[in-house]
């Protein structure tokens, strides 16, 4: 059958804890040792605070209407978005020095930037009607300039970031209604370009035009006749002038090339000379190479004579090409005036002939417009109606238009004045005294308290197995229900007895050993998986 478990009393849990106490005050010491010696070495880090308020506007929003409905909160959060990400805030963690034991680990700027984001905490005020009128932003950091220095440039971010927000809003708004306005002006102007040209085509249908239409008709074909007459004559002229330039263009370059050397230098009695002296110093060279080497001095003396006669059939041809040059830039650059007075004579007439045209062809085009008239059927009268009730619409949707972008201008320059809703810093950032963290006393606490447990847990990971068996004498009468006739103490022989006390001496020793072993080890683990520090 079942029996069930029996209740220890609060003096049998109190002699198992005593019998156990070394399992439980050994962890203890080790885990708060190794607490205390990474408490006692984490630095000191230091809290500024600065309080932001947010100021009203100072034109009353029922003269000048506001740009934008949406919550001064909602506008808040969305600056905090912006002022927390990476791009923001790693230049200041770059700028202040931020980190630097981090930094010099080696550990990733994103990791940096999310312990910043941690480090950092803005807190809004709620006053009445939950309506957000201020707000704090906090920092914390190791070195007390820099969190002072840090939480000013933090501030600065949320009211530079406020007055970009409305402004920005204002633009936006403003540049709506522009955009919006001209769409309008432009519908506008095509309604009435469209009227214009309608009556303009429709004419005919107005008394007395056709016969007006008929003598604009018969007038510009008399004048396009005259223009095309005057343009075959002028043609005819330029063809006379092409050939007279053509002539004179020829004579000019027979000219100029008879003027110009044909005598080759190459062929003249100095060139040819020079190239006999060459030849003959070049035979010289071939002799003396047969019975001297070439680093003889008179080999080298006889290649510098061949390179100095050489060099100066090269002046010779260079000074000879230039010459012919020059003749032919002198010639070229002495105008003939002949040449010049037909080019700029068939040049006017080209223009002459090209406006002419432009004439026949505007002509053409006012002739065709003025048949298209004439052709058009009368009766257009419902046409025109139609359009100037389209554009009595157009014209009242650009005057509302016209008010809100009125409205529009006067709320972006409360904006852009700051007279709207302001972020302002009423308390600036301090430089702070004492250290926020860490707690090391109640750090310390804790770890004593976790030790205390683990040593617990400990102990009773060797008494529960033993909690289910008998033990004492209350254990006999509980597990088999009969009383207790007798019982037999533990005996032992002389060594037994010598030999237990010292296997506890030993084992005491060991555990000792093992706890100053630990502390380093949980120190330097707690180290490294930064517990200690997100506690703080």
């Amino acid at each position: 059958m079942s029996v069930e478990f029996r209740q220890r009393k609060p003096g049998e849990y109190a002699r198992i804890v005593w019998n156990r106490k070394w399992l439980i005050i050994l962890p203890a010491i080790a885990i708060a040792a190794a607490v205390t010696l990474v408490v006692w070495r984490l630095p000191n880090v230091y809290e500024s605070t600065t309080l932001l308020v947010v100021k009203p506007p100072t034109i009353p929003s029922g003269l000048v209407p506001t740009l934008s409905d949406v919550d001064l909160s909602m506008r808040i959060n969305n600056i905090g978005q912006m002022v927390m990400s990476r791009s923001s805030l790693e230049p200041l963690i770059v700028k202040h020095d931020l980190y630097l034991p981090e930094r010099a680990s080696g550990e990733p700027m994103e990791s940096l930037v999310d312990r910043m984001k941690h480090d950092i905490t803005v807190e809004v005020d709620k006053s009445r009607n939950d309506v957000t009128n201020a707000f704090r932003i906090s920092f914390r950091e190791r070195m007390p300039e820099n969190v002072k220095a840090v939480t000013a440039e933090l501030a600065g971010k949320y009211v530079s970031a406020q007055m970009s927000a409305v402004t920005g809003d204002a633009q936006s708004t403003k540049q709506f209604f522009e955009e919006q306005l001209r769409e309008a002006k432009a519908r506008l102007d095509e309604i009435d370009r469209q009227r214009i040209q309608y009556m303009g085509e429709h004419i005919q249908s107005l008394p007395n035009t056709e016969q007006i239409l008929v003598m604009q008709l018969n007038g510009l074909r008399e004048q396009q006749k005259a223009l095309i007459a005057e343009i075959g004559r002028m043609r005819d002229q330029r063809t006379l002038l092409n050939n007279q330039l053509n002539d004179l263009e020829q004579q000019s370059e027979n000219q100029r090339n008879e003027q110009v050397s044909e005598v080759d230098v190459k062929q003249t009695q100095g060139y040819a000379q020079l190239r006999q002296q060459k030849a003959a110093l070049e035979a010289e060279l071939a002799q003396m190479r047969e019975t001297l080497r070439d680093a003889n001095p008179d080999i080298k003396k006889q290649k510098a004579q061949i390179q100095a006669v050489q060099k100066a059939m090269d002046d010779m041809v260079a000074e000879a090409k230039a010459r012919d040059e020059a003749r032919v830039r002198r010639i070229e650059s002495t105008p003939d005036l002949r040449i010049t007075g037909l080019k700029n004579e068939i040049q006017r007439i080209d223009g002459e002939i090209a406006r002419e045209q432009q004439m026949v062809d505007d002509s053409n085009h006012q002739i065709g417009g003025i048949e298209q008239r004439l052709s058009a059927v009368p009766g257009s009268q419902i046409g025109l109606e139609a359009l100037n009730r389209e554009y009595e619409t157009a014209k009242t949707a650009y005057d509302e238009l016209l008010e809100k972008q009125r409205k529009a201008d006067m709320a972006s320059d409360v904006a852009t004045n700051a007279q709207g809703e302001t972020i302002q810093v009423i308390d600036p950032a301090n430089l702070p005294q004492k250290p926020v963290a860490p707690k090391r006393f109640l750090l310390i606490i804790l770890g004593l308290g976790l030790g205390l447990a683990v040593g617990f847990a400990f102990a009773a990971s060797f008494e529960i197995p033993h909690l289910m068996t008998i033990q004492t004498r209350e254990d006999v009468t509980h597990y088999t229900g009969l009383p207790l006739l007798v019982s037999v103490p533990e005996l032992l022989t002389p060594q037994e007895a010598k030999k237990i006390p010292r296997r506890r001496r030993l084992l005491l020793a060991a555990g000792i050993v093992a706890t100053i072993v630990a502390i380093p080890v949980l120190a330097l683990a707690l180290r490294f998986t930064h517990v200690i520090d997100r506690l703080t």
